[in-house]
């Protein structure tokens, strides 16, 4: 699932990287809703807090929204980064250390003590930011695991889409897009249930 890239890749082959990450990315979600109070999966919600926090005059909290959206930044900039430099010889290979990195980010979060809630839950998003650019980059941008706003969104345009394509070739690109978003949800939500189980 990871030896393939942008067009090497078979649909297969990102079914295979969606199911697995966005079991990941929902099981880092709720663990840190859980044990941080805090979002860790995507930004989005930061930007809302941060605009919230500003208005009632919470600047230290409005400051540590921000924080947590560059957190998540850092990690994208940082899987592209160690991607390219590792690209030169074996493109295949050019995913281990990302991915390495992440793995390392989670057991250090995993192994440390809740009291740096704050710092932790950077580490958290500075592992989901790498890990949705790593699958962005992969599956040539086919494939994002750490956050369904936009999932939900192109789902509900293909399924729309479904009424009115009739060509069959058109109608099966659709049933695989379709197919592929439902099992992004569905992991990221079989996540979720068992990070909350787990913790």
């Amino acid at each position: 699932m990871f030896r393939h890239r942008d067009r090497g890749r078979t649909f297969v082959h990102n079914v295979q990287l969606a199911a697995l990450l966005s079991i990941v990315a929902g099981v880092v979600n709720i663990v840190g809703v859980l044990s941080f109070k805090t979002l860790t999966t995507n930004v989005t919600g930061h930007f809302a807090f941060f605009s919230e926090e500003l208005f009632s005059n919470n600047y230290g909290l409005a400051f540590l929204s921000i924080i947590y959206v560059i957190s998540f930044f850092l990690g994208a900039f940082l899987a592209n980064t160690t991607m390219e430099m590792t690209s030169r010889g074996a493109a295949h290979y050019s995913y281990m250390l990302p991915l390495s990195i992440e793995i390392f980010l989670l057991v250090l979060v995993a192994f440390s003590p809740a009291d740096y809630a704050v710092v932790l839950s950077c580490v958290l998003l500075m592992a989901m930011g790498l890990q949705n650019a790593l699958v962005t980059k992969i599956s040539g941008s086919v494939v994002r695991t750490t956050h369904l706003t936009g999932l939900f969104t192109d789902l509900g345009i293909e399924l729309s889409q479904m009424i009115f394509y009739k060509k069959s070739n058109e109608r099966k690109r659709l049933k695989r897009a379709i197919l592929l978003k439902a099992i992004i949800i569905g992991g990221f939500f079989c996540g979720g249930i068992i990070g909350a189980l787990m913790y």
